[in-house]
């Protein structure tokens, strides 16, 4: 059965309650300033980097840093919310110093709330997203103003180091791989080299360069052989036509020449023979030394190929290391430095203080109803007729003894206290 239906209701409930209520509002008033003088203020602010793009293109230097911005920029947020670089800047700005009685651990996760790390993604380059950031903000909420601009200025120039010796690492990290690898296949080559020279040399094989040279040369020896063979038959039959038709003492003459030429041309025959058959006899291999050369050969081959290309792949890692120690390739700039804030972000004091005023009046006259309802009684003759439905032919007031007597007056407030009662 509620009491209260009217404004006559309420500003009844209203005087017999006035006491409960002023006593829920001085107190809810006490808490409000209390809670409002303890709240601290924070101040913010946000220093805004951009990532610029590489000055030299792509397709004339490629960088060896790959991946994503995006991906970039989490890897280097992870490393700066750790719990060692966080402790650094804690201590180096003095951080929480009148909160002793904060551990170690209560000052990490304090800062890393305050701080926050936000990153705008580029426009896109048809449909596909490539996670490319254009702006990163780093925004820091502190209990100063000083503190605040530090911190942010902090974070942003610790992320433009990380991100810098980052790229710089990966960057020595994929030349030093490189060049390693070649270095690697570069005594591979060599070795090989000497595996093959050593193996001729064991076998009598001479070398991939001299085999067509002494073909050529046999192929000149055989023409000079059968040059030898054409002009012996020439003088032979010059010999046996002038023993026909010269005379004795010319003929004898004739043959006598006839011979020492034929001589001449013995010992140029021989000559060119034996020259030939060292010739030949070099370049005579058995089936298995061919089969190990040609394996040799195989494998000196696609070891230069692999050398080339990874020399190749050296020299593009070369100029993408110098790009990055020439800061010529994509980096952060700081396009807006993190100012001092003016005025608090959190709100005013005096506005919770009212806030906390207003909550009380609700609270106390809150508190009035319940009282109310645990005590459900009729108090007018309206009440009686609105809950049960009959006229009371006459009311009689409550009469106190107490307030009539003229030797104890009760007035103002301490009187409607007694009626409420």
């Amino acid at each position: 059965m509620g009491p209260i239906y009217t404004l006559g209701d309420f500003l009844d409930m209203v005087r017999r309650r006035l006491f409960t209520i002023s006593c829920v509002f001085v107190l809810g008033c006490l808490l409000s300033l209390w809670f409002a003088a303890s709240q601290q203020h924070e101040f913010e602010t946000a220093e805004v980097l951009q990532i610029t793009q590489p000055q030299i293109a792509g397709e004339l230097a490629k960088s060896t840093v790959e991946g994503s911005s995006a991906r970039r920029m989490q890897l280097i947020e992870q490393r700066l919310m750790a719990r060692g670089t966080v402790l650094e800047i804690i201590e180096k700005f003095g951080l929480y110093a009148d909160m002793a009685a904060l551990t170690q651990l209560q000052k990490v996760a304090l800062l890393r709330d305050s701080v926050r790390i936000t990153g705008v993604a580029a426009a896109r380059e048809g449909y596909a997203d490539d996670g490319t950031i254009s702006v990163l903000t780093i925004t820091a909420r502190m209990p100063s103003a000083e503190q605040a601009q530090q911190v942010a200025s902090e974070f942003g120039r610790r992320t433009i180091e990380l991100s810098i010796a980052t790229r710089i690492d990966q960057a020595r990290e994929t030349l030093s791989f490189f060049a390693g690898k070649e270095a690697a296949l570069a005594d591979q080559v060599a070795v090989l080299e000497d595996e093959i020279a050593a193996y001729r040399y064991e076998n009598d094989v001479t070398l991939p360069g001299t085999i067509e040279f002494r073909r050529a040369e046999i192929a000149a020896l055989n023409e000079g052989l059968l040059e030898i063979a054409r002009e012996r038959i020439e003088i032979r039959r010059a010999a046996v036509q002038a023993q026909a038709t010269e005379r004795p003492a010319t003929a004898r003459r004739l043959l006598a020449e006839a011979e020492q030429q034929l001589a001449t041309l013995d010992a140029q025959e021989q000559l060119l023979t034996q020259r030939k058959t060292g010739l030949e006899a070099s370049l005579q291999t058995t089936p298995e030394v061919e089969r190990r050369l040609g394996a040799y050969d195989r494998r000196l081959e696609q070891a230069q190929k692999e050398l080339s290309q990874m020399t190749a792949r050296r020299n593009e890692a070369e100029v993408g290391f110098r790009l990055e120690t020439g800061r010529q390739a994509e980096r952060l700039t700081v396009i807006e430095p993190a100012p001092l804030p003016d005025y608090p972000v959190t709100g005013a004091r005096k506005t919770k203080a009212l806030l906390g005023a207003a909550a009380s009046v609700i609270a106390a006259l809150l508190a009035a109803f319940l009282q109310e309802l645990r005590h459900p009684v009729l108090r007018t003759a309206a009440q009686m007729e609105r809950e049960t439905g009959l006229m009371p032919v006459v009311s009689i007031p409550v009469m106190d003894a107490r307030l009539m007597d003229a030797r104890r007056p009760h007035r103002g407030l301490f009187r409607l206290f007694r009626r409420g009662a």
